[in-house]
């Protein structure tokens, strides 16, 4: 049975919160037992030593006690609930109030009347405690407390102020009291402390439950939007209804399944594009030759039909390219054969090459005439297919006796070429899609009948691949413009000599002693047609 997440982080926090109550409830009830005790055996102590004070005035030994005295100490035994009585040295009992043991054990139960001498030896010479059965007097737990008795005779001497007199105990007087009482009062914070735990753990899992539920509901949801996505359905999306780390959870998969959503309705665009370059040149080639071998189109018209077949035969070369270089650059395949070439010329022999089409549209061509020697460190055939995608573009998009124009300038550290043309434009929210795999702003392939959506995205792919990138803009309706830069290669540092009064200056590998071999560059040796969009 799958276990889940919400029942795992309720159990675990009540688990932590039962834990902590019987930690803190432990430690309470010990704290609280020592406290209680240590308060008793004070209380104890100094109803002892009151008891003592009392008693010492009155000479007991000899005459008894009075008859006062002894309802005084009912009185106090009642009032502390504890057992009082005095005892001689010998160890007799000589009077008490039992107020404690009463209470506790009732009318069974029976005084002591004899005390071990040497409690009583123990309590004279200054002080007696016992705790629970230790007590040595009660057979059942009791805390006792036995202070010294002092005669009057004694107490006189020492009060009129005698230092080198020496106080000579006649008994002692000791105060009790029964465990259970204790025990009681620790029972009773026991029973508040588990009403109050029970009350808080209930409060706690009341709050926590609907937490955890929270908090765990947004993880079900991408759970569920995940079993979606992998039947095909991109739409579902998961609620955010937080800024904390499962809101950013939430917000970053619903970008993702928006980037996913767009993949899948790329790809399969793709598909219906790609089938559809297929399936036309295809047709074509196949109803021409079928035409030609069974004799339907005449000789003299042949040549005419397979000039359309070699043409329809290029298309396909150029689809079929097209998706080995996408092939070889997604599997990092595509390397740089990297020389020094005029950007400038590529840019002319490419429009050139698209003379037919311009002169059909009556497009002014810009720029031309104005292009300078351009300098620029890259692979010579992958540049040159950027240029005649773009141009391509160009001259697709641009309206009749619109206008194409061409700029090459050298900046810095790079060479900028750009091409603007006008036309219908882009609009701005498909600005930053155009250069994305199988993505095409004709939709309705009014003006993009041969193109599959690959010729931008190869175009950037090839600029980053130099190091350089490239940006778009457009006016709806008025024009549209490319902008991509080469960078130029990093010259090597530099030496100055001194020969003569003149100062040369060379690169620093020119001045190395050993002598290198010149490097050839052979270029590519297939020249093949640039792909188009």
């Amino acid at each position: 049975m799958q276990k889940s997440l919400f029942g795992k982080y309720l159990r675990v926090t009540m688990v932590i919160v039962l834990a902590s109550f019987i930690v803190l409830g432990s430690v309470m009830m010990l704290a609280f037992s020592q406290y209680t005790k240590n308060d008793k055996r004070k209380l104890l102590t100094q109803s002892a030593s009151s008891m003592s004070s009392i008693t010492s005035s009155v000479d007991i030994t000899n005459n008894g006690a009075p008859e006062l005295l002894k309802i005084f100490v009912r009185t106090f035994s009642l009032n502390i609930d504890a057992d009082i009585f005095v005892t001689d040295l010998e160890g007799n009992v000589l009077f008490g109030a039992y107020a404690n043991s009463t209470s506790n054990i009732g009318a069974n139960f029976i005084p002591q009347t004899k005390i071990s001498a040497d409690i009583v030896k123990r309590a004279s010479e200054g002080s007696y405690t016992g705790d629970g059965r230790k007590n040595g007097i009660y057979d059942t737990p009791y805390y006792v407390v036995g202070v010294p008795l002092y005669s009057v005779a004694e107490t006189s001497s020492s009060a009129v102020g005698d230092e080198n007199s020496t106080r000579v105990p006649v008994g002692a007087v000791f105060a009790a009291m029964n465990a259970a009482s204790l025990t009681e009062y620790q029972f009773a914070a026991l029973q508040m402390f588990l009403i109050a735990a029970a009350a808080a753990f209930i409060l706690a899992f009341v709050v926590v439950g609907p937490f955890s539920y929270r908090l765990v509901k947004p993880l079900r949801q991408m759970s569920a939007a995940a079993k979606s996505f992998g039947d095909g359905d991109f739409s579902i999306r998961v609620p955010v209804t937080s800024n904390d780390e499962i809101g950013q959870l939430a917000t970053a998969f619903n970008n993702m399944a928006d980037s996913l959503s767009g993949s899948e309705s790329m790809n399969r665009s793709f598909v219906a594009n790609v089938s559809h370059e297929l399936k036309t040149p295809m047709t074509t080639i196949a109803g021409f030759i079928d035409g030609i071998l069974d004799g339907t189109i005449p000789p003299e018209r042949q040549s005419h039909y397979l000039h359309i077949v070699s043409d329809e035969v290029k298309r396909l070369s150029r689809l079929v390219r097209t998706m080995l270089n996408l092939s070889r650059i997604d599997n990092g395949e595509l390397k740089l054969r990297p020389n020094d070439f005029d950007i400038s010329e590529t840019v002319l022999s490419t429009v050139l090459t698209f003379e037919k089409s311009i002169d059909e549209k009556k497009i002014d061509i810009r720029g031309l005439d104005t292009l300078q020697p351009m300098q620029v460190h890259g692979d010579e055939d992958l540049l040159h297919q950027v240029v005649y995608n773009l141009v391509e573009n160009a001259v697709k998009f641009t309206n009749t006796e619109g206008y194409i124009s061409f700029n090459v300038s050298d900046s810095i550290d790079r060479i900028v070429v750009t091409i603007e043309n006008s036309g219908s434009g882009i609009q701005s929210d498909e600005l930053p899609l155009v250069f994305e795999k199988f993505y095409k702003t004709d939709k309705s392939r009014s003006q993009d009948k041969n193109g599959m959506g690959l010729g931008l995205y190869l175009v950037r792919t090839i600029i980053k691949l130099h190091g350089g990138d490239i940006s778009v803009s457009s006016v709806v309706n008025e024009y549209t413009r490319f902008s991509f830069y080469i960078p130029k290669p990093q010259e090597p540092p530099k030496l100055k000599y001194n020969t003569g009064s003149i100062p040369v200056t060379v690169p620093v590998e020119d001045a190395v002693i050993s002598e290198r071999p010149k490097k050839e560059h052979h270029g590519h040796k297939d020249n093949k047609e640039p792909d188009q969009k």
